[in-house]
């Protein structure tokens, strides 16, 4: 498996699809941190001065969206480019039944392509953390805390797995489609349905639920029902993840009643308590992705492969 590894991360890193996609994120993201910082040194006295890297991450600034957000909607872009063609460009090279000539076992294809996909997710995001980092001290004048570090590495294996659902979700298309474009737009088709899609469906639902939110209980009603439909897309889970947890402030997920927040102290949560909160998400997250590249790993032990 390791030859696969890294012979697929190699190509990975070489190939030009990734090159041109990592400088599209590169260059919006130093604008991004950029511009927060600019905005956060203009209003040094309202901004809390222990979370000020978490803020380089979440807040917007010039028009653009933040940085976590920006990346919410490229990253799954990065692992259908780098999954929808893994075996289906085989079949297309007519290459699939001469690598298992060789002395490679199937699992080891598979597990070895995801892994090396994988493992390209972390190193992006990695290096767009490490991006943030170097970028804030210079803008801000002093380094991260312990607890910054912590919720942003937090934030990072959110990312990969995240990302890592897509990655499976497009090798899982190109073993049941076995034609990269075919498996390319279903890809994308799919990843603009849960994205776009799924929110406005979950909008109408629950105002179709709760026809008359004339209430607070009924408005609290009805986006508990909006935003219980929406899970059902990796990124409104990813969404949560983040809002949760590069916001120390925050203490709950959708609306509340104004005699449920009366007399709470908005003091910092402990980053033990902010997993708390988003642990369903952070486990569905990483669920959706092991079972896709499970059904994806049959899918093709089961396979039929002709010369």
């Amino acid at each position: 498996m390791s030859v696969v590894f890294w012979k697929e991360l190699a190509d990975h890193f070489s190939s030009r699809r990734f090159m041109i996609l990592l400088a599209i994120i590169v260059l919006t993201g130093v604008w991004a941190i950029y511009a927060s910082g600019q905005s956060i040194r203009q209003d040094a006295e309202s901004a809390p001065p222990e979370f000020v890297f978490l803020l380089l991450l979440t807040s917007q600034s010039g028009g653009l969206l933040s940085l976590a957000t920006f990346l919410g909607l490229l990253g799954p872009l990065v692992g259908i480019m780098l999954g929808f063609d893994a075996i289906s460009g085989e079949y297309a090279r007519g290459t699939l039944s001469r690598v298992l000539s060789q002395p490679i076992y199937r699992d080891s294809l598979i597990n070895g392509k995801f892994l090396a996909g994988l493992a390209t997710v972390a190193v992006l995001w990695a290096s767009v953390l490490l991006l943030v980092l170097g970028l804030g001290v210079t803008l801000v004048g002093f380094p991260p805390n312990a607890e910054e570090l912590w919720r942003m590495l937090v934030f990072t294996i959110v990312g990969i797995f995240y990302v890592g659902f897509w990655l499976a979700l497009a090798l899982l298309f190109s073993l049941l489609f076995q034609r990269t474009v075919t498996a390319a737009l279903g890809s994308l088709a799919l990843w603009l349905f849960l994205t776009i899609f799924t929110p406005l469906i979950a909008q109408i639902a629950a105002a179709f639920i709760i026809a008359d939110p004339s209430t607070p209980e009924a408005m609290v009603r009805q986006v508990d029902i909006a935003n219980m439909i929406s899970r059902i897309s990796p990124s409104a889970l990813y969404g949560e993840t983040v809002q949760v947890m590069l916001n120390p402030l925050a203490r709950g997920l959708g609306a509340a009643l104004p005699e449920q927040t009366q007399g709470i102290l908005l003091t910092p949560l402990a980053l033990s308590q902010s997993l708390l909160l988003v642990l369903p998400q952070l486990t569905t997250l990483i669920a959706l992705a092991a079972v896709c590249f499970a059904i994806s790993y049959i899918k093709f032990m089961r396979a039929e492969i002709r010369a």
